[in-house]
């Protein structure tokens, strides 16, 4: 090694070490003495958060080692990301992303994991690259590592992204088609749910022809519509008209739909504006709630439940079919698949007996195609308790918790006069 380059070496070592030393200070009294952050300066406080910034990107560069070193021993990716999901409490389609993008950097992109490694690099920039370079072969891959190497540093994730696709395209020319077929053929609707009654509905991998296409229509629709007396703004129309086409398919009246929905009979009659529940979404505003129970193609369903608990233990019979069987009765109850953190609608799920149980409500519980068959393997394990409490054991022995969410919060049971009370 020559003079300038030890000399190099020594100065990154020595400016890391002083950059370790004043972050790890500044978390030992972050808590005893939160009014130091007052005291800094802004250069002080701008270089914490940039110290911070390459201590995660090293912290999540270990992460994605140890995911790899797990993934190595495992021979099912998707049971492995279920069971990160449970431990690390994100959703199996997360973890799963960050298990490919633990094998991609190990085995494919070096260059750009040795950037995380260095924290200069987080997971997030990473994954544009892991996820650019997928269709790619690992020779192919490798040479897009090489060429980004000293390129992706300080860069943002769009600029990386960008740069990802070009290198990609140059590398392989001859492959650039094919991947466009693949990604045509990956073409799906996704819908994710966000907070208070809102949702967004997107169509991913759409050929950008049609897609343009689909959006000209859309927007000249919109336009039509907007009249001296609309109040919409262009934006609202264009939501409206897009979602209303694919109901209807005429961009007016949409379609009848069944979705669940969950109030108490005071939200409902306006009594109070307690936050209602719509299955596969979450909690909803009650105004929203009495719009969607009050909407003129609505069926109403008495649902009766324990008073104690909030858990179901009734459902009305009157609605489409005569008679309500044990897989609806499970279905209303659990509004969702019960394996620990899925959000996926039970409507969209199966119900089945869990464990050696008989088939009755107690034991049946609700699960999706994905969980169901997690389920059933030998080496994951499903015990539910006398109250349907659900715990889950995951081959590295974490265990997750699930239970059927009551419609209500419990209400205390009253004191009757005359009886002693025992305890504080």
């Amino acid at each position: 090694m020559s003079k300038s380059s030890a000399t190099a070496s020594h100065a990154d070592q020595t400016d890391n070490t002083t950059e370790t030393a004043d972050l790890a200070f500044l978390l030992r009294t972050m808590h005893a003495n939160l009014d130091l952050f007052d005291r800094l300066q802004t250069d002080q406080l701008m270089t914490a958060v940039k110290d911070a910034n390459r201590q995660i990107a090293r912290l999540q560069a270990l992460q994605l080692h140890c995911m790899a070193g797990m993934r190595r021993r495992r021979s099912d990716p998707q049971e492995l990301a279920c069971e990160f999901a449970l431990a690390l409490h994100i959703t199996d389609t997360r973890a799963g992303a960050m298990i490919a993008a633990a094998e991609a950097l190990t085995q494919r992109l070096p260059r750009t994991f040795r950037l995380m490694d260095q924290g200069q690099f987080d997971i997030y920039r990473a994954m544009k690259v892991t996820e650019g370079t997928s269709q790619l072969s690992n020779h192919h891959a490798r040479m897009v590592d090489y060429l980004l190497e000293h390129r992706l540093a300080d860069k943002n994730p769009t600029q990386v992204r960008k740069a990802t696709a070009y290198a990609a395209t140059k590398i392989d020319p001859a492959g650039a088609m094919n991947r466009l077929a693949q990604r045509r053929a990956e073409r799906r609707v996704i819908l994710h749910h966000q907070s208070e009654g809102i949702s967004r509905f997107s169509i991913d991998n759409a050929s950008a022809d049609k897609a343009t296409a689909a959006y000209l229509r859309v927007d000249k629709i919109a336009r039509s519509l907007k009249t001296g007396e609309e109040k919409r703004t262009l934006d609202q129309l264009r939501a409206d008209v897009a979602i209303d086409l694919l109901l209807s398919g005429k961009g007016g009246a949409p379609e009848q739909t069944e979705v669940y929905l969950y109030t108490d009979l005071q939200t409902y009659l306006g009594l109070n504006d307690n936050p209602a529940e719509l299955a596969g979404h979450g909690h909803i505003p009650a105004e929203l709630a009495r719009h969607i129970a009050t909407g003129p193609d609505t069926i109403v369903r008495r649902v009766i439940t324990d008073p104690l608990t909030g858990q179901v233990i009734e459902v009305g019979k009157f609605r489409y079919r005569p008679s309500i069987d044990v897989d609806e009765f499970v279905r209303i109850r659990d509004r969702e698949c019960r394996q620990p953190g899925c959000p996926r609608p039970a409507q969209n799920c199966v119900t089945e007996p869990t464990g050696t149980a008989s088939a009755d409500t107690d034991s049946t519980l609700s699960y999706c195609l994905r969980h169901r068959r997690l389920k059933n393997r030998a080496d994951w394990a499903y015990e539910v308790l006398q109250d349907g409490k659900l715990i889950v054991t995951t081959p590295t022995g974490e265990t997750a918790e699930s239970s059927p969410p009551p419609l209500h919060d419990p209400q205390p049971e009253p004191e009757r006069p005359g009886e002693e009370r025992l305890g504080a």
